[in-house]
C-alpha cells in the first residue's frame, strides 16, 4: 500500500529561511543612474524575501502550515498503511469468517485511502491559496510604496532582479536595501498576516 507524505508546493520551498539580520534602518538613498536619458534602477528580490519583515512573517505562517498538513497526512497515511497490513496479514492466515466480511474491510481500506488523497489535495490547494494571497500581498505592497518613493526619486523604471533574469547592472543602480528600509518603516508587524487569522485545516483535521 502506498504511504501517502505530503508534497509541499514549489513556492513554499521557495521561501527561503528568514534571515535573522535586521537591515540598518536610515534614509539614504541608494545612488541612482541614468543612461540615454533613462533614470533606471532595480531591486533585489532575493534581498527583499529575507529582509522585508512582512514577507519574513508570511513565510513562517506558511512553513507552520505546511508542517502542519504533512504531519497530519503523514499519521493518515501510517494509519492507512497498518490497517492495509493488517488486513492482508488475516487474509494470508484465514483470518476472516466469510468473503463478505473480507470485501467489507477492503472497501473500508479503500475508503480510507480516498479520504486521504482528498484531504492531500484539499490541504495542498489551501496552502496553494495562501501562497497566492502572499504574493499578491507582497506584490501590492511593493508597488504601493514604490509609488510614493519614486515621487521624489523620479525613475523612469525600476527592475525587479531575480536571479540571473538581468545578466549584468552596475551597481549604484540597486536601490535594494532602500527600498527595503522604507518598506520595513511602513510595515505595522502588529497585523498579522492573512493566512494566521484563518482556522488551521491540518489541525482540524487532527482533532477529527
Amino acid at each position: 500500500m502506498k504511504k501517502y507524505i505530503f508534497s509541499a508546493l514549489a513556492i513554499a520551498a521557495m521561501m527561503v529561511s528568514c534571515n535573522n539580520q535586521s537591515p540598518k534602518m536610515d534614509d539614504q538613498p541608494a545612488a541612482a543612474a541614468s543612461g540615454d536619458g533613462l533614470k533606471i534602477a532595480y531591486v533585489e528580490v532575493d534581498s527583499l524575501m529575507t529582509q522585508y519583515t512582512f514577507a519574513k512573517d508570511y513565510s513562517v505562517t506558511l512553513q507552520k502550515k505546511s508542517n502542519n498538513a504533512r504531519n497530519t497526512l503523514n499519521q493518515k497515511g501510517n494509519a492507512l498503511q497498518a490497517a492495509a497490513a493488517n488486513f492482508q496479514q488475516k487474509l494470508n492466515n484465514n483470518g476472516f469468517q466469510s468473503r463478505e466480511q473480507a470485501a467489507s474491510q477492503q472497501a473500508a481500506i479503500e475508503r480510507q485511502q480516498r479520504d486521504l488523497q482528498e484531504l492531500q489535495a484539499r490541504l495542498e490547494n489551501e496552502l496553494a491559496s495562501e501562497t497566492a494571497k502572499f504574493n499578491e500581498a507582497l506584490r501590492d505592497s511593493l508597488q504601493n510604496f514604490l509609488k510614493v518613493y519614486n515621487k521624489d526619486k523620479k525613475y523612469d523604471l525600476i527592475l525587479a532582479k531575480s536571479g540571473d533574469n538581468i545578466l549584468i547592472a552596475d551597481k549604484k543602480l540597486d536601490v535594494t536595501q532602500d527600498v527595503i528600509n522604507g518598506l520595513n518603516k511602513r510595515y505595522k508587524p502588529s497585523a498579522k498576516p492573512a493566512a494566521d487569522t484563518k482556522k488551521d485545516e491540518a489541525k482540524t483535521e487532527e482533532k477529527k
